[in-house]
């Protein structure tokens, strides 16, 4: 009897545990809510001196840092607020996404980046989502054909920077994943295939070249489009070294091509998210919290600054990857377990950070930029990752 009274207060203890590691989505959508007031307030005040400041970006040096619409953050800001509308149904949300939202329109037509799927796709493709509003979808299209200039037929890929030449000849980032959604949803919208055949060759040879055996992401690769479009270098712009793997990286890679399952339902990139997925909940260097260091393979861990955006994208991935994938329990269960330490452990204290949500990412510690400090797109997937995990 004594045996079997152990037993069930053991359990119970499990069950508890379990229970408390359960984010309380409702609190941290309030929670998060108080703070993004404020930070329209600190973004209506910059704006009033610098009118051409349209989306808040970070907080660097103590001081509250805005940019343009053509920096590759800027639609981050107003699809925050579309996630609060599709929460709470609220109006006053949906007001302020709208207002906020048309800042980013003119990008449609910026053939200088590739970032067109972060800085249109993540405002006006929630905004089409929750509104139907034709103008919306407009936009999405005009935006996937400027981004299709930027693809080579040559090398199979869309080129990321038009810097740096004397680095590199056609670069290629992980982060281009993260853009291809653009291209699958304007193939929906229009009927044209031309834009979803691109995205299908870059996640192809995204696949081909930029992973090492265990499924880690080189952050650039290099390519050679004047012959025969081989690689001509393997490099890192952003992370410890060449051949590290750079924590925001691998969870860019695995969202990427999360998003391409869905979008096409290729086994193959459901066996390259499972397969990203292990590297990334396999690593015995993370701490048991969930939240990875800037770089995997930085030699001065643990003395290095976590990445608290990397992990808020990984959560978000993994929460639709378990729709997906048959390790579904392991993949709930570790974003579980990062949302709940996003949510306690990473979030601004109440009033502070100008209103960012969480704290401590690290965006360019190479430059020494952006190092332990809230960013505007830690704090989107994290409420993605919020909405995601009630599903």
């Amino acid at each position: 009897m004594k045996l079997k009274i152990q037993i069930i207060l053991l359990f119970s203890l499990i069950i508890s545990t379990v229970n408390a590691q359960k984010t309380n989505v409702k609190k941290a959508f309030e929670s998060a809510a108080i703070q993004t007031e404020i930070l329209i307030k600190n973004v209506d005040s910059s704006r009033k001196v610098k009118p051409n400041l349209v989306s808040p970006r970070t907080v660097e040096k103590g001081q509250f840092k805005m940019v343009v619409s053509r920096d590759w953050t800027s639609g981050f800001f107003p699809a925050e607020l579309w996630y609060f509308y599709q929460y709470t149904k609220d109006k006053k949300w949906l007001n302020l996404a709208k207002k906020y939202t048309e800042d980013i329109k003119k990008e449609q037509f910026n053939r200088g980046t590739h970032d067109l799927g972060f800085m249109i796709y993540c405002p006006f493709g929630n905004g089409y989502k929750l509104t139907k509003d034709t103008a919306y979808r407009a936009v999405i299209i005009q935006a996937a054909k400027s981004l299709s200039t930027r693809f080579n037929k040559t090398a199979g890929v869309i080129k990321s920077w038009d810097h740096n030449g004397d680095k590199w000849k056609y670069p290629v980032i992980i982060d281009n994943m993260m853009n291809l959604e653009l291209l699958f949803e304007a193939t929906k919208f229009t009927g044209d295939s031309s834009f979803y055949k691109i995205a299908v060759t870059h996640a192809d040879n995204t696949i081909k070249n930029h992973f090492r055996p265990d499924f880690s992401s080189y952050h650039v690769i290099d390519y050679d489009t004047t012959t025969n479009g081989h690689v001509l270098q393997k490099l890192t712009a952003q992370g410890y070294a060449n051949e590290s793997a750079w924590a925001r990286g691998q969870a860019w890679a695995l969202y990427g091509y999360t998003m391409c399952f869905r979008a096409t339902k290729s086994k193959a990139y459901l066996a390259q998210a499972d397969g990203i997925a292990n590297f990334i909940l396999s690593s015995k260097i993370t701490p048991a919290d969930g939240i990875p260091y800037w770089d995997y393979n930085d030699p001065k861990i643990p003395h290095v600054s976590r990445d608290a955006s990397a992990a808020a994208i990984t959560a978000s991935a993994l929460y639709e990857l378990a729709g997906y994938s048959k390790d579904s329990k392991r993949y709930k269960t570790a974003a579980d377990k990062i949302l709940y330490s996003l949510s306690t452990k990473y979030v601004s204290n109440p009033g502070k950070n100008y209103g960012f949500i969480l704290d401590h990412s690290t965006g360019h510690r190479p430059a020494n930029s952006e190092v332990d400090v809230p960013i505007n797109y830690a704090d989107y997937y994290y409420l993605e990752a919020l909405l995601r995990s009630k599903k």
